[in-house]
C-alpha cells in the first residue's frame, strides 16, 4: 500500500515539536526528530515521512498530500490527540477509502477509547509498532496483525494478541536515510545541541522504574535492548558521508549509558572518535569517572541528565534509583573532565511541599 507516516498539522499554532508532541505554542521553535515514525518508514519501501508542523504546512496543504496515499499512519499523543483525530476525520471525508491508523503512547495504553473517539480511526498500534506498520502496509488484513486494535463492523473493538518486543535491534534499517530523503534537517533545533544535529536511537527500553517516565512504561519496556556497536558506528559513518552538514550526533536512548553495558558505550565512543564525530547523549547521573573519561576523550560534548530533584526522599518516592550524593559526585566528575551537562528537573513531584523552599539546592552549581 502507498503509505504516509505523518506528524499531523496544527489547527491552533501548537508546534507538536517533540517525540511526545508538545501542547505548547512557543516563540522559539524547538523540534525533535520524528524517530518513532522514521523507523517504520525505513521498513516500508516507497513510503514517505511527513512532519507537517516542522514543514509549517497548513491543514489544507497536509490534506492534499495525505489524500494521495492509501494508508496514513499518524503519530499522536494525549495533548495532540483531539486535533489529530479531527485531521483524520477531514481526511476520511475527502478520501473515504483511505486506511488511517494511529501510533504513539496515548493509543498504546488506551486503544479502545482512542478508537471510540472517532470512526475515522481504523486501527491503533500497541507495543513496538514498527513491524505492525510494515505488515499492514504490505496489505495484510488487520485480523492477521499482532499488536493492533481495530473496530469491527458492529462497532465493537477487537484487540489482537500483543506483539513481542524486537530482540535483534540490528535487524532494523537505519533511520538516517529517511531523514535525508524526507526531512529538512536544518529545521530541527534544540538549544543545547549543535545545529544541525541528528538524533538516533541505539536501543530501546530502560531498566529504571521511574514512576513519571513515558516510554519504558508504554512502548519500549524495561529491558534495554541494544544495537551492536558496529551497527551504531556504521550508521554514524553513513551520516558522515551522506549528510556532511551535520555537526553533532545525539543518542536519544532513555539511558544510553546504562551501567550494565558500559563496554559497548566505550566501543561506540572510540568508533565515533575515529570518524571525527562530536556527540552527546542521555545519561543517568551514575556513570563512573573512568567511563566519563573515555567518552570525553572520544568526542563526547554534552550529557542530558535527568536529575529530577535534589531531595533524596523525593527521588525515593518516584523510584529514581539514585541518591543525591551519587549525582553530586557524577556532576563534579563531569566538570573536572570538561563535559557539559544539561540538567533537567521536575517541579511538583510527590513529597514536594506546596510552598517553595528557600534553602539552596543540594546539587552543585557551576
Amino acid at each position: 500500500m502507498k503509505t504516509l507516516f505523518l506528524q499531523a498539522p496544527s489547527f491552533d499554532g501548537f508546534d507538536g515539536g517533540a517525540g511526545s508532541r508538545y501542547q505548547a505554542k512557543r516563540e522559539i521553535k524547538s523540534f525533535w526528530y520524528p524517530t518513532w515514525l522514521a523507523q517504520p518508514a525505513a521498513l516500508v519501501p516507497g513510503s514517505r515521512l511527513l512532519d507537517a508542523p516542522v514543514e509549517e504546512l497548513s491543514v489544507e496543504e497536509s490534506l492534499r498530500i495525505a489524500a494521495e496515499y492509501e494508508l496514513v499512519i499518524i503519530h499522536t499523543s494525549t495533548p495532540s490527540f483531539p486535533t489529530d483525530a479531527k485531521f483524520a476525520e477531514l481526511l476520511k471525508a475527502r478520501r473515504p477509502e483511505v486506511l488511517i491508523g494511529m501510533v504513539g503512547a496515548k493509543v498504546a495504553v488506551d486503544p479502545a477509547d482512542s478508537l471510540r473517539a472517532s470512526t475515522a480511526i481504523d486501527f491503533v498500534a500497541r507495543e513496538e509498532f514498527d513491524y505492525t506498520c510494515k505488515e499492514i502496509a504490505e496489505g495484510r488484513s488487520l485480523e492477521e496483525v499482532a499488536g493492533v486494535s481495530y473496530r469491527l463492523a458492529d462497532g465493537d473493538v477487537r484487540h489482537n494478541p500483543p506483539r513481542a518486543p524486537i530482540e535483534n535491534m540490528d535487524e532494523l534499517p537505519f533511520v538516517a536515510p529517511v531523514y535525508k530523503r524526507d526531512l529538512k534537517i536544518d529545521r530541527y533545533f534544540i538549544g543545547y545541541l549543535k545545529h544541525p544535529y541528528v538524533s538516533i536511537y541505539t536501543g530501546r527500553g530502560c531498566r529504571s522504574k521511574c514512576t513519571f517516565c513515558l516510554w519504558p512504561q508504554t512502548v519500549g519496556g524495561h529491558r534495554y535492548r541494544v544495537r551492536s556497536a558496529a551497527s551504531v558506528i556504521a550508521e554514524a559513518k553513513w551520516i558522515k558521508e551522506n549528510m556532511p552538514e551535520v555537526k553533532e550526533l545525539m543518542f536519544d536512548d532513555d539511558t544510553f549509558t546504562d551501567t550494565s553495558n558500559l563496554e559497548r558505550v566505550h566501543d561506540i565512543a572510540r568508533g565515533l572518535h575515529a570518524l571525527g564525530w562530536t556527540w552527546s547523549c542521555n545519561a543517568k547521573a551514575n556513570v563512573p569517572y573512568e567511563s566519563l573519561k573515555i567518552m570525553k576523550e572520544n568526542g563526547l560534548r554534552l550529557l542530558l541528565v535527568g536529575y529530577e530533584s535534589g531531595d533524596d526522599q523525593i527521588l525515593h518516592n518516584i523510584k529514581k534509583g539514585l541518591r543525591t550524593d551519587i549525582a553530586r559526585k557524577f556532576t563534579e566528575n563531569c566538570h573536572k573532565l570538561g563535559i557539559q551537562v544539561h540538567g533537567t528537573f521536575i517541579l511538583g513531584l510527590p513529597g514536594r511541599p506546596r510552598k517553595p523552599s528557600l534553602r539552596p539546592s543540594s546539587l552543585p552549581r557551576r
